[in-house]
């Protein structure tokens, strides 16, 4: 199981501190938020993309991928009834895979709460033909990098649109493309799913291809009240194999605390399993 950190809790460090107080730790992949990067991600440059890499694999680690795809951008949405703002948002998918894969990353979250909610007057069978559109675009085209999508179900505090493991099945079976799949969060199934989380890891194996772990109350793993042997267990025992991703919210403790404190208590939980 390899171990990664979403690196926007480091906030304002410099890039090269980032990668190696990470792998200090023993992360060996960084998940980036565009937004920490540039206000778009067309402002960085190829040649800034490939120093961050080699800055990152100097230090043993991998640039895994992206999150908060569209966070802190304007006039894209993908459910929105507009055409050229979704052709748009496609478009723009499509420029963050394409970096995605400068990186040396082969994933995407797409979470983007807000740039996902359904709009007053639509039906929700009509968002998820739109959301499926705008996947259908993108799809082909990032598959030649071979980035894929991993489609982020949240919880209704945070969207009205995919909120359940389910609720993501449904689009991808919609989108139909063998690089779109599922992506599982440990925060938002607590707050949205009926069934355990080991059914659903278990239940969704075959589609889920990445994984973020957190808490309840925002912060890391280990760091809250959710036990995670049941959870890590239940990795193990469906064959995943991916990345296991360390993304919080509450940053109030410290980058260091929260970042030192996650892996060591996932590698705990992971040893005793053995």
């Amino acid at each position: 199981m390899k171990f990664a950190i979403c690196q926007e809790l480091y906030e304002d460090w410099a890039w090269e501190r980032q990668c190696q107080f990470s792998a200090e730790l023993g992360y060996t992949g960084l998940e980036l938020a565009p937004f920490t990067l540039a206000e778009k991600i067309s402002d960085v440059s190829a040649a800034e993309r490939q120093q961050l890499r080699k800055v990152a694999e100097d230090h043993g680690l991998q640039i895994i991928g992206l999150h908060w795809l569209l966070a802190k951008t304007e006039g894209l949405h993908l459910t929105t009834a507009h055409q050229s703002v979704r052709d748009a948002t496609a478009d723009y998918l499509i420029e963050l895979g394409e970096a995605c894969a400068d990186f040396g990353g082969d994933l995407m979250v797409f979470g983007s709460p807000f740039q996902r909610n359904l709009e007053e007057g639509l039906r929700e069978d009509q968002a998820y033909e739109n959301a499926a559109e705008v996947f259908r675009k993108v799809m082909p085209i990032i598959a030649e990098r071979n980035v894929r999508i991993c489609m982020e179900p949240l919880t209704p505090k945070e969207t009205d649109f995919v909120n359940t493991c389910a609720n993501g099945v449904r689009l991808i079976e919609m989108v139909d493309h063998p690089l779109f799949v599922l992506h599982q969060d440990v925060k938002a199934m607590l707050g949205a799913e009926t069934d355990t989380l080991p059914d659903l890891i278990h239940r969704h194996a075959e589609i889920t291809g990445h994984f973020h772990v957190n808490d309840t109350n925002l912060l890391g793993p280990g760091m809250g009240e959710t036990k995670y042997e049941p959870i890590m267990k239940a990795l193990v025992e469906s064959g995943y194999s991916g990345w296991v991703s360390v993304e919080v919210f509450d940053y109030s403790p410290g980058c260091e605390k929260i970042a030192r404190e996650s892996i060591e208590y996932l590698k705990g939980v992971l040893n005793s399993l053995k």
